[in-house]
């Protein structure tokens, strides 16, 4: 164990590092794979919603197996080798000549990237049951943050190059790495450590140890929708801009820029303040609502002036997630974070298995497939997303009203048995 403090601002440091340099080269994507196969913009969605597919199927497969031996080694030496698998990524995405070794990186970075896995049960290793919805969501605004500057910054550099964002993200993964290897302390203690088992670690163990706790299979379960309906955004935010209004890297960095600004804006501000004055259950509600009546909005969008007043309602969202989160940790020890951690981790992976297939192939059908021939509608991905926005808020709703407030954190409660982590 580090004699230094485990603190928050560490670990925003790291996350931060990580989503600036996932950031980055998200804009060229379109470009990128226009350039290697020639494709249109809905087949570029297909490739990139594969990509996600094949990084999220490594993602499910070793996510629970990294989050138990966090539980067993510590969050550090975890997070270290996830910076090392993404640094090699990068170097296949700025080296690959065909479309094909593309999904070769993909796969490195999937069996390696544990990092936010294990940044979760850091938060939750260092911060009390009634701090942590506000905790994670200062996880959420460094990951939002990321999304402001890496973006932004990828949408400039496209421009001397489609592979110069690849480098850049590569390096700043290797400044992460070394942050984390000569400043970033560990969090769990030897004493809370347990051993590791196979039987825990498989993804399919690690989702059925969601079932023990009927709260958190409840929640974890609506977690898995809200998931599928994020993709909708996440997978075709690129694509869409680009089919609707001829968006160039550029704009698309621009665009994502404002929107981590408007994210970091409610998960590391707005969201402390809603879980204290409406406690965690309204907050959750609130949250969902928003997220649902922004995807509706996002459907319809016609100019880009709409998108961005739309963005407001949309990222209001983000209340729900962290607060969700925080319900759920709270339920479990320290010493079993990591199991949760890797099992949500496991189950957002599953999402992602899905989720971009669903989404990218609904675009490709409205826009260049059969239904566009009849009802062009590239807004379509944005419809279904909020279907399943809705099935998220009508199990989070049937959940929490069987809950006894008792059993919930409750961010008013000042306890002074764990002391708060500093975030200098």
């Amino acid at each position: 164990m580090s004699k230094r403090t485990p603190a928050l601002g560490f670990i925003f440091i790291t996350v931060l590092i990580d989503i600036i340099g996932l950031g980055i080269v998200i804009p060229i994507f379109p470009d990128l794979f226009k350039e290697l196969g020639g494709l249109t913009y809905g087949e570029a969605a297909r490739v990139g919603g594969r990509l996600v597919t094949v990084y999220a199927v490594m993602q499910f497969i070793f996510s629970p197996i990294l989050g138990g031996l966090s539980d067993k080694y510590g969050r550090r030496p975890v997070i270290l080798i996830s910076l090392i698998g993404l640094s090699i990524d990068y170097m296949f995405l700025a080296l690959a000549p065909t479309i094909s070794l593309l999904f070769l990186g993909r796969i490195i970075a999937g069996i390696c990237g544990a990092s936010f896995t294990t940044a979760s049960a850091y938060i939750a290793d260092v911060s009390p049951p009634e701090k942590r919805a506000k905790n994670f969501g200062l996880l959420g605004a460094a990951f939002a943050l990321g999304f402001i500057i890496g973006p932004a910054i990828g949408g400039l550099l496209g421009e001397f190059g489609l592979r110069v964002p690849f480098f850049v993200a590569g390096g700043l993964t290797l400044v992460n790495f070394l942050y984390g290897l000569f400043v970033l302390p560990e969090s769990l203690s030897k004493h809370e450590r347990r051993p590791f088992s196979w039987k825990r670690a498989n993804p399919i163990g690690s989702l059925s140890q969601l079932k023990r706790n009927p709260i958190i299979l409840g929640l974890a379960t609506a977690f898995f929708f809200i998931y599928i309906a994020g993709h909708s955004v996440q997978t075709n935010w690129s694509y869409f801009g680009a089919e609707v209004f001829d968006w160039e890297p550029k704009d698309i960095g621009v665009s994502l820029a404002v929107v981590g600004v408007m994210v970091a804006a409610v998960q590391g501000g707005l969201i402390g303040v809603a879980t204290k004055k409406l406690g965690v259950k309204k907050t959750a509600y609130l949250g969902l609502f928003f997220n649902m009546l922004g995807l509706i909005l996002f459907s319809i969008t016609k100019e880009v002036w709409m998108l961005y007043a739309f963005l407001a309602v949309y990222v209001m969202g983000g209340l729900a997630g962290p607060t969700i989160q925080g319900i759920m940790s709270s339920q479990l020890p320290n010493n079993e974070q990591g199991e949760l951690q890797g099992g949500l981790t496991s189950l957002m992976s599953l999402a992602s298995i899905f989720g971009p297939i669903i989404m990218t192939e609904t675009f490709f059908y409205f826009t260049e497939g059969a239904g566009s021939t009849e009802h062009y509608f590239p807004g379509a991905a944005f419809a279904l997303g909020a279907v399943f926005s809705a099935i998220c808020f009508f199990l989070v709703f049937r959940v929490l009203q069987k809950t006894d407030d008792s059993s919930l954190p409750n961010p008013e409660k000042n306890k002074t048995v764990v002391a708060e982590p500093t975030t200098e």
